[in-house]
């Protein structure tokens, strides 16, 4: 069978029996209704490429729908990718193998910082991913390791998008006339989190 009869065999036993206190069919959710759809079109049931098609296609403009995704294309590469680069965040649904995909984060990451949360620890604590996620926004700095705020590459990164951050860097880095300077060019504001 295809990963997408798989999946649909699985919406199918879910939904059985699963009926809402006052007896009536459960809801079901437009990308519930749209990947049925999709693997329903052309026999796609049949042919694994073509119901892998179907699914990519779902997941290019909706990356939420992976969630309804089987655990099978949730591991594939491919299915992954076209998901995250619409939305970052579905790199939450992807198996654990694909969230410590560097290349895969990487794509995620880029597209929304917060997915960063979903990667792997070895690359939640990488420096290349936590520089893509201050140059989208320097909250991202907020949230980092102890040692990535230690960073002078990570902060330099982060001030420049947002002079405020220095408020998020370590106290040596606060003190770094280079950091400290870059931070109060972007935003003069940030002088208030310089140490003395």
């Amino acid at each position: 069978h295809s990963p997408l009869h798989h999946h649909l065999q699985h919406m199918a036993a879910s939904s059985d029996g699963t009926r809402s206190q006052d007896g009536s069919e459960p809801e079901v959710e437009s990308g519930q209704i749209s990947v049925l759809q999709a693997a329903q079109d052309g026999g796609g049931l049949n042919d694994g490429r073509a119901a892998k098609e179907k699914v990519i296609e779902q997941v290019s403009w909706d990356g939420e729908s992976l969630a309804l995704a089987s655990e099978e294309l949730q591991a594939d590469r491919e299915v992954v990718l076209a998901a995250v680069k619409v939305y970052g965040e579905a790199l939450q649904y992807a198996s654990e193998e694909l969230r410590a995909d560097k290349d895969v984060v990487l794509v995620a990451v880029r597209q929304d910082w917060h997915a960063l949360e979903y990667a792997s620890e070895e690359l939640q604590a990488s420096k290349e991913m936590m520089i893509e996620a201050v140059r989208q926004c320097s909250e991202a700095l907020e949230e980092a390791p102890d040692e990535l705020r230690a960073d002078r590459d990570v902060v330099l990164e982060a001030v420049r998008a947002d002079g405020l951050a220095l408020a998020f860097a370590s106290e040596e880095l606060q003190e770094d006339m280079e950091v400290v300077s870059e931070a109060v060019r972007q935003n003069g504001c940030a002088l208030e989190y310089a140490s003395e």
